[in-house]
């Protein structure tokens, strides 16, 4: 079975949609098959693959490929079709042919209310018994339907209940963060927020109701990787002095307030496996420092930074040097940050 792996923050800004684009092309170029699922109904992840350039694009989209998306895939669940959830018939990365895309669709936040009702009241509720589990169910399908070894997810910022249900069912989640004062402030939300929903899911899995449901809501087993943390600026090769004491509150916070709430919670791996990956200080996967112009380029031809070309970047001379020189610095990271998930995840 595929592992999932939810990318989430609820501060927005952290940069989650491209690096889910650039982590599972890089998985899938190592020779994993990834399905990326954009769960964000802003849909960035979907435009960073799809071209969505001309007006009304996405909608022409939706029309033209019906049922091929998020929302449209969890409608038999949601509006109690009498028909069972079908496994996703994903878009094709264009350029790697090991990377899928499950696209997102901007009406899922509508499902918000009705998902929270259901799992509030899902035990009484005969009708609604089937949401909880919807989601998950439809990711193991479709990632069978691909022999997918991941399945990342790409969830908007917020508390909500989709994230909620996303997250704590999911095998493994990833926190992006950025060396700023909101972000600090984040980790201290996820440290209360990440143990009430895993309390909350272990609950619902022994419903009696979501247990005997057409789509059983899983047992939780939801680790954490570690922090991902970018857009920061560099000089002479570290962060300049206003990143650099973010960076040290960050890691502040970090420690002292979210390690030890996962801890209490079991959401966290053995401590060997951690130094086995060689992961960072204060849980760090990887640190990504902002490389200017990269990333608009890498989302104008839809490709990933570190796949960029002098004709992507239309830079010549000392500048396409120095250019180059960024890309290959971020490949190098992305290798090492797949890695590292790669032996947490065996």
């Amino acid at each position: 079975m595929a592992i999932t792996i939810a990318m989430f923050n609820n501060k927005g800004g952290v940069s989650k949609t491209t690096t889910t684009f650039n982590l599972g092309w890089i998985l899938a170029d190592r020779g994993h098959k990834v399905v990326m699922v954009d769960a964000d109904p802003q849909c960035n992840l979907t435009g960073m693959v799809l071209d969505l350039s001309g007006e009304g694009a996405l909608e022409q989209f939706y029309e033209e490929h019906p049922g091929q998306n998020l929302r449209d895939a969890l409608e038999p669940a949601f509006q109690s079709r009498p028909r069972p959830l079908e496994a996703v018939d994903c878009v094709t990365v264009e350029g790697n042919d090991n990377l899928m895309l499950l696209p997102g669709h901007v009406g899922l936040a509508e499902d918000e209310v009705s998902l929270g009702i259901a799992q509030q009241l899902s035990e009484s509720i005969q009708a609604l018994k089937n949401l909880p589990g919807s989601f998950r169910h439809l990711f193991n399908i479709t990632a069978d339907k691909y022999d997918a070894d991941y399945v990342l997810l790409d969830l908007s910022p917020g508390l909500g209940a989709i994230n909620q249900n996303l997250v704590a069912t999911a095998d493994f989640f990833i926190v992006p963060a950025s060396p700023d004062v909101f972000s600090v402030m984040a980790i201290e939300s996820l440290s209360k927020v990440l143990p009430k929903w895993t309390s909350w899911a272990n609950g619902a899995s022994n419903l009696e109701a979501l247990a005997n449901a057409d789509y059983p809501f899983p047992e939780p087993n939801l680790k954490f990787l570690g922090m991902i943390v970018q857009r920061y600026r560099l000089r002479s090769g570290s962060p300049t002095e206003a990143f650099g004491r973010y960076f040290e509150m960050l890691d502040g916070a970090i420690q002292k307030t979210l390690i030890p709430a996962l801890s209490k919670a079991d959401l966290l791996l053995p401590q060997d496996k951690y130094e086995g990956a060689q992961v960072e200080g204060s849980h760090r996967l990887a640190s990504i420092p902002d490389f200017n112009t990269l990333i608009a380029n890498s989302q104008q031809v839809r490709k990933p930074v570190f796949s960029l070309t002098q004709e992507d970047v239309r830079r010549v001379g000392k500048v396409w040097e120095t250019q180059k020189a960024n890309i290959d610095t971020f490949r190098e990271t992305f290798v090492g940050m797949a890695e590292r998930i790669e032996k947490l995840t065996s």
